[in-house]
């Protein structure tokens, strides 16, 4: 791993944090749009796994699928399916447009963001461990 890598997932941690102040900002009073938080929460997720993958040297694809990223992380450590993601892949890109939609109640919003900080945390732990001597 060079320092390009490092800066690089850098910048994938960095959008994962500002979906993070978002999240945060959403639920800071009255809840009124849920699936934005969810979104967000989808979108930490995805960008988390993301770095990871590309911190063990793996080409990543352009999805959406959490699920499929769990996968592909759990090549490199085993740990990664022990998590639950429950239905955060879906959430991705079909929430932010109008139709049959799942539209997820404040409740699950804050389930949602709850288990969005402790993937963040456990991936950022892996990630740590992976690049303390750089």
């Amino acid at each position: 791993m060079n320092k390009e890598t490092i800066h690089y997932v850098k910048d994938w941690i960095k959008k994962a944090e500002e979906d993070l102040l978002v999240i945060n900002r959403l639920t800071e009073g009255s809840i009124i749009a849920t699936s934005a938080i969810c979104f967000h929460c989808q979108q930490l997720v995805e960008k988390m796994l993301k770095a990871y993958l590309i911190v063990n040297g793996k080409e990543i694809k352009k999805t959406h699928n959490i699920e499929f990223l769990l996968a592909e992380c759990a090549d490199f450590d085993s740990e990664f399916n022990e998590i639950d993601p429950r239905n955060l892949s879906d959430f991705g890109v079909e929430v932010r447009y109008p139709g049959d939609i799942y539209n997820p109640d404040e409740i699950e919003a804050l389930e949602y963001k709850l288990l969005a900080v402790e993937i963040k945390k456990f991936v950022t732990n892996k990630i740590e461990e992976l690049t303390k001597n750089y």
